[in-house]
């Protein structure tokens, strides 16, 4: 089998050619530059891939992205219908994200924050102790993203919902589904958004959503910038309906030197490093799907396009 790794943006690509031919010594694996395609690739490994890659290599019928979202893939004017997509499952990032989640969970219910203010001042002022049920987590997503976020603050005794297009349950949470959003963000001081980006999910992080969480609420976006309406988040602020938030995707990626979030004392600004694929794990898991493939049998991960995920 033919496999091409293509991606606009990672830094040393051979790298990942190396890898992948590694765990996949049966197959040939290539980097696809654009100048010399083969057009007999039947699998392709990619990341914000070029456009080209698909009318050039009309032979593949899988493309497996680094990433567990999708919605650029989607938007790709040139992406043919017939061809399978395949998401990350995992690839190290849910662990990632956990410890993402935890720090700013943990930074704004311990006072942390206020506790590096008041070192500035050489002030020695204890803040009160922590009430964890004063602090419950609501998670948006209920994949295996979201299930880990969740698992880790619950691990940490503090109170979490999940809220899921199915619903299904989440150990250690409460599930609500689809229709049930206005009694999750009544259950939530802080949301956790891992959604996938869909026509459904564009600009859910409005001032319509955030009236319906409990008061002094904040915010932590790991999933996509799509989601976020910038001027509801920043109206908010200055209302008074959150007390802050912690961004690490953005509607254009590197976020605009003047873009107000940069200079807001109450929003944390990240450069979507949340959660990483991680090559060996990431590799380990194309290899197996691969592998699962040429043997005939189903594979996880495949992309619903009517859902976008």
């Amino acid at each position: 089998m033919e496999i091409v790794f293509a991606s606009r943006h990672d830094s040393d690509p051979l790298q990942w050619v190396q890898a992948l031919q590694a765990a996949l010594p049966e197959h040939n694996v290539s980097l696809w530059d654009g100048e010399a395609p083969s057009g007999q690739a039947q699998v392709a490994v990619v990341w914000a891939p070029p456009a080209e890659l698909f009318a050039r290599e009309p032979q593949l019928t899988h493309v497996f992205n680094l990433g567990a979202g999708v919605d650029a893939l989607l938007r790709l004017p040139d992406l043919p219908a017939d061809i399978t997509l395949v998401r990350m499952e995992d690839g190290g990032m849910a662990v990632q994200m956990a410890e993402y989640v935890l720090h700013y969970l943990i930074r704004e219910s311990r006072d942390l924050g206020r506790y590096a203010s008041l070192q500035s001042q050489a002030c020695w002022q204890p803040q009160a102790d922590i009430d964890r049920a004063a602090w419950p987590v609501g998670v948006m997503g209920g994949g295996v993203m979201g299930r880990r976020v969740a698992q880790a603050c619950a691990a940490l005794d503090y109170p979490v919902s999940v809220w899921s297009r199915s619903g299904q349950p989440v150990a250690g949470a409460q599930a609500f589904g689809q229709e049930q959003l206005s009694d999750f963000l009544a259950n939530t001081r802080v949301l956790v958004n891992v959604l996938p980006l869909t026509a459904a999910t564009q600009g859910i992080l409005s001032c319509t959503l955030f009236q319906h969480l409990q008061a002094d609420a904040y915010l932590i976006n790991i999933a996509r910038g799509g989601h976020l309406v910038d001027a509801d988040l920043l109206e908010a602020l200055e209302n008074g309906r959150l007390r802050g938030a912690a961004l690490d995707a953005f509607v254009q990626e590197p976020l605009p030197k003047e873009h107000p979030f940069w200079a807001h004392p109450r929003i944390q600004v990240t450069p979507h490093v949340a959660g990483a694929s991680l090559m060996a794990m990431t590799v380990n898991q194309i290899a197996g799907k691969v592998h699962a493939m040429t043997r005939g049998e189903p594979i996880s991960g495949v992309v619903n396009r009517a859902r976008g995920y």
